[in-house]
């Protein structure tokens, strides 16, 4: 088994668990600063190519909290999401319901999406679980599904070089809020620190790679950063 399917494995296995995705909703919020900030700045930016009846390409889309949170303030995109967990899917189309007629949702990877052209892509919370090669393989077959000079926004653990630990453990104390317990936190660190996390440099570089262009960074919250790309002509 490569590298990249015990990532996937590790992922979908979690996500496959009833109470994580019982308690996704409410926990992640808690564990990603400025989630709903998060949210409406992805689809600002986004705004910023898309037209105003836009078809838009959600990565990693189980849960649906972004989906909802574009939807309520686009009333004409149209969006594509994907994800390979279907526990976390069937918790996507309850968060959707109100605008389930503009979402499409497919159990599986980007690979089996809609080949587009789409007019944007969203990927958050997600490319974190993939090894270098299988998150570039990613971002390629995204990058094939837009269309020239539509944005991809992602978002997701990455960590200064050398630093993966102290930063981690610095998300997790966020996560904590009965207490500051530092033990406890390095602990939790300890335990993420087994994920590819990837440097910012690296992340940069990858998109660049994948053949995206004007990469800029636009959020960076303890060992959470996301980035706005552009999708460069072919």
């Amino acid at each position: 088994m490569s590298t990249s399917i015990e990532a996937n494995a590790k992922s979908q296995g979690s996500f496959s668990n009833p109470a994580l995705v019982a308690t996704y909703a409410d926990e992640t919020p808690r564990k990603v600063p400025g989630l709903a900030d998060l949210h409406r700045m992805v689809m600002l930016l986004l705004s910023e190519r898309a037209q105003q009846a836009a078809d838009i390409l959600v990565v990693g889309a189980g849960g649906g909290m972004e989906l909802k949170s574009m939807a309520e303030a686009q009333r004409e995109w149209l969006f594509t999401g994907v994800d390979p967990s279907a526990a976390m899917l069937d918790l996507a189309r309850r968060n959707i319901e109100p605008f389930k007629e503009r979402i499409k949702l497919i159990e599986g990877a980007v690979g089996g999406a809609p080949s587009g052209p789409f007019d944007g892509a969203a990927c958050l919370l997600t490319l974190h679980f993939l090894d270098k090669g299988e998150r570039l393989r990613t971002l390629k077959d995204i990058h094939r599904r837009l269309k020239p000079d539509a944005r991809l926004v992602v978002a997701h653990h990455s960590v200064p070089s050398g630093g993966a630990e102290r930063w981690l453990a610095r998300s997790a104390a966020f996560a904590d809020r009965t207490s500051a317990d530092w033990g406890k936190a390095m602990a939790s660190a300890v335990r993420m620190a087994g994920l590819p996390l990837l440097s910012a440099a690296e992340e940069e570089a990858l998109l660049c790679e994948a053949g995206f262009s004007d990469v800029e960074l636009f959020y960076a919250a303890f060992s959470f950063r996301g980035w706005v790309a552009t999708a460069s002509s072919a």
